[in-house]
């Protein structure tokens, strides 16, 4: 029996859902072709129904956005941009991105937008470029008189070519909390400028902008980059962008975390970059809840060059991820979407406050976003046996480092947790309170494996005392019973 066969057979006429049956439908279709991909796409979803989700770069898009990826809009060419394309018939092309387009400036009342990148870090290599073209290419093409790069000598050319190179970028060290494409030594932003990174404060694990400010005095870089990964408290966007002009630098932000609290207006202000910043850039699957991809918002003096991704940075367009984003930003420039945002926000509130009351530092001593960050070293465990462990009660986490973190990158000291996804699953402030007290169970009752030859705790290996991880399981069973993920989507032992 073939999976809408099997829907049809345990629903009635009423209860049946379009989107549903184009889903299965879709799954059957491929089975005909590739058995082992339809295989692991529904492994996936029995996968994802059966853990809590709390990476905090992960959500759940809406069906919509999933299937207008699965079209013949992947077919198309489109360079450039719309309206002023490379190829011929892409008129159909055009219309869904200047629909995206308009949707994006509507929610962040930007000036510009750009929605082609195909991740946040495409969007963060546009965005870099731009401003070297924008602040450092042109006005020395302008200086020796020419009017474009065609026009340069080899010479010309190569020394135009190594004052780019010789630019600046200032932005917060992953070890801090920031990206990797934060000017990271193995991250191609480090290559293709000079990388200074700043620093959370020791003592408080927090932004001082005293010390940013003077910082940018010292180094005056042409870009300040504002945003991170791990990072649990909000940016003020408005002493960054006093800072950058102090130093006559361009201030970038990338919100690809939090653009989603943006989106729904819960960080105004001068928490909210868009009024600040120079140009943003985010992904669009993280709390904006959309498909796979990356999009750039900036003021109009570089939109010229945004505009010119593909050559620049992008190869050409994905169309049918432009459909997706514009039914994920239809989705967000909505007051369900708002509340969504809120809610985020009032779940992370809980979570930090129960893990507290368990007696669980968190870095920073709390949350102000999406997502936290749990200090294990008091249990003398890495991120790599905490987020092993956790996964064993069946709740999905990743390891992250601490700020000045002795464990390094790999195995860390701390794990992240997000609520962006157990939030569109429907989940509460008293579900998240219970999560924290199923989390700090674990935590509490795992011990490192010891290497019977050195005697050394393993950094990776460790054990969770039975009782507790069947105990546990079985609660995170019950919430997931209580919020299923795409419950219409009706599929055996799924």
């Amino acid at each position: 029996m073939t999976l809408l066969d099997n829907y049809f057979a345990k629903s009635a006429n009423k209860e049946r859902n379009k989107a549903t049956i184009a889903y299965l439908a879709a799954l059957d279709y491929i089975e005909n072709t590739a058995p082992q991909i339809s295989a692991s796409i529904l492994q996936e979803l029995k996968d994802q129904r059966s853990y809590l989700k709390l990476i905090a770069s992960e959500n759940f898009s809406s069906l919509a956005v999933q299937l207008a990826m699965g079209n013949l809009l992947t077919d198309k060419y489109a360079e450039g941009f719309a309206h002023h394309r490379f190829y011929a018939g892409c008129e159909n092309v055009d219309t869904v991105e200047d629909i995206a387009t308009k949707e994006l400036k509507s929610i962040f009342g930007c000036e510009e937008a750009y929605v082609q990148p195909h991740s946040g870090a495409d969007a963060n290599l546009v965005a870099f470029w731009s401003i070297l073209v924008q602040r450092v290419q042109n006005p020395a093409i302008e200086k020796l008189g020419k009017k474009n790069l065609d026009e340069l000598t080899p010479d010309e050319y190569e020394n135009i070519r190594q004052l780019m190179l010789n630019q600046k970028v200032m932005g917060m060290s992953l070890n801090s909390g920031g990206h990797l494409t934060h000017g990271y030594r193995h991250n191609i932003s480090s290559k293709m400028m000079k990388a200074v990174l700043y620093d959370v404060d020791p003592s408080t694990e927090l932004l001082d902008y005293s010390q940013l400010a003077n910082m940018a005095k010292q180094e005056k870089p042409t870009i300040l980059l504002a945003g991170y990964s791990a990072y649990p408290r909000k940016l003020n966007f408005a002493k960054m962008r006093e800072i950058a002009d102090s130093v006559g630098a361009v201030l970038m932000v990338d919100m690809a975390h939090f653009a989603g609290l943006v989106a729904g207006k819960v960080f105004t202000g001068e928490f909210n970059p868009i009024p600040y910043a120079h140009i943003v850039t985010s992904t669009t699957h993280k709390t904006l809840r959309g498909p796979r991809g990356g999009i750039i918002l900036c003021t109009k003096e570089y939109i010229d060059i945004v505009n010119k991704g593909c050559p620049l940075v992008l190869g050409g367009p994905l169309p049918h991820v432009i459909a997706a984003k514009a039914i994920a930003f239809k989705e967000a420039n909505s007051k369900a979407f708002c509340d969504y945002a809120q809610k985020i926000v009032d779940n992370m509130q809980a979570l930090a406050a129960q893990f507290r009351k368990r007696g669980i530092r968190l870095v920073t001593g709390g949350t102000e976003n999406h997502l936290l960050i749990l200090d294990l070293t008091q249990y003398g465990l890495t991120g790599r046996h905490a987020e092993t462990a956790l996964r064993q009660a069946m709740l999905t986490v990743n390891r992250n480092a601490i700020p000045f973190d002795k464990n390094g990158p790999w195995y860390t000291s701390g794990v992240r947790m997000g609520a962006a996804a157990v939030t569109t699953l429907g989940l509460g402030v008293e579900e998240m309170a219970e999560i924290a007290d199923i989390s700090a169970d674990i935590l509490t009752h795992t011990t490192p494996i010891v290497n019977n030859k050195t005697g050394q705790p393993s950094k990776a290996q460790a054990i969770v005392e039975p009782v507790i991880l069947e105990k546990s399981r079985s609660r995170v069973a019950e919430l997931l019973k209580r919020y299923p993920l795409y419950p219409e989507i009706i599929v055996n032992d799924a």
